[in-house]
């Protein structure tokens, strides 16, 4: 059943011409689960071992994502991210330190740039290659290195050079392990969360995190803000002192109704503090240019 499912998301995201290595299909299959109907829910992913003797912490539901779920989830972040545009497989915005690369927009430093924001390239290429997708020669002896594009225009000097067309086309055709990837953040983003948070705060997360979950388009908008702005757990992702990402938007939450309610006040709390970190941003990043298209991908929490 896993393996047909594999085989179905891949017609499904019309990649017909994916050329991975003959192991990979099978090699999803073993390690990955997903809850189909008539069948138990089961970890997307394999569970976390960071978190696993936190018991306490760990001793939280799974959650189920069907099959056409996962596909709807994956064309919106694309969408959200690059318009589901090729091109934008391979981004540097202009006023960025690092690339932004594949559906999610990962982030890639390099070498010489402190790392601000959570940097998660190299983990989606490790992630990638231990499922059997065949990464390009300058990538695979290590995933886990520094963009080699050392500044915006350096990068735009590269846009049709080969090595860049070569990472366009890999990161085509990998676009439904991508999903994957995302999912499994949000399978390890809870115990995470919680880690970092008090006996009252956890609590207050726990309550909010399934009541969005439980919700009826939650589970799109749980993966899409970690992937957007992160799980709100790393102390250099603030503004003076005030972070953005989901443990701070679920601490901002109080109500207890789930569906509309529930997704309503997700969104107004993500914007209210995407606002906020406009307002202490510094200058030099001309964050309020993007305020308007923050709050409107927010809006798509609740549609």
């Amino acid at each position: 059943m896993r393996l047909s499912f594999l085989l179905l998301m891949t017609q499904e995201l019309s990649c017909a011409f994916i050329k991975y290595k003959p192991s990979i299909l099978m090699a999803i299959a073993l390690s990955t689960t997903l809850s189909l109907p008539g069948t138990s829910p089961t970890n997307i992913l394999a569970p976390n071992r960071k978190y696993a003797n936190q018991t306490q912490i760990s001793r939280t539901p799974p959650l189920s994502l069907s099959k056409q779920e996962a596909l709807r989830i994956g064309r919106k972040i694309w969408q959200n991210e690059a318009g589901s545009s090729t091109e934008k497989l391979t981004w540097w915005s202009a006023h960025e330190k690092f690339a932004s690369l594949g559906i999610g927009h990962f982030i890639w430093y390099p070498a010489h740039e402190p790392i601000t924001f959570t940097q998660t390239f190299p983990h989606l290429l490790l992630f990638l290659q231990r499922h059997g997708a065949t990464l390009p020669a300058w990538l695979d002896k290590n995933p886990l290195q520094p963009c080699p594009w050392n500044t915006h225009a350096d990068f735009l000097r590269e846009l049709t050079s080969a090595r860049m067309i070569e990472l366009r086309t890999f990161l085509v055709n990998t676009i439904e392990l991508q999903v994957f990837f995302i999912v499994q953040r949000l399978e390890q983003v809870l115990p995470a969360l919680l880690a970092t948070a008090t006996p009252s705060q956890q609590k207050q997360i726990k309550a909010q995190f399934y009541r969005v979950a439980k919700s009826k388009n939650g589970l799109y908008a749980l993966i899409d803000y970690i992937n957007f702005k992160g799980e709100g757990t790393n102390p250099k992702e603030t503004y003076t002192g005030q972070g953005w990402g989901l443990k701070q938007v679920l601490l901002g939450m109080h109500g207890t109704e789930p569906g509309t309610a529930a997704l309503k006040e997700f969104t107004q709390a993500a914007q209210h503090l995407l606002t906020q970190r406009v307002a202490h941003a510094p200058a030099e990043r001309h964050e309020q240019k993007w305020l308007p298209g923050w709050k409107k991908r927010c809006d798509t929490y609740q549609t």
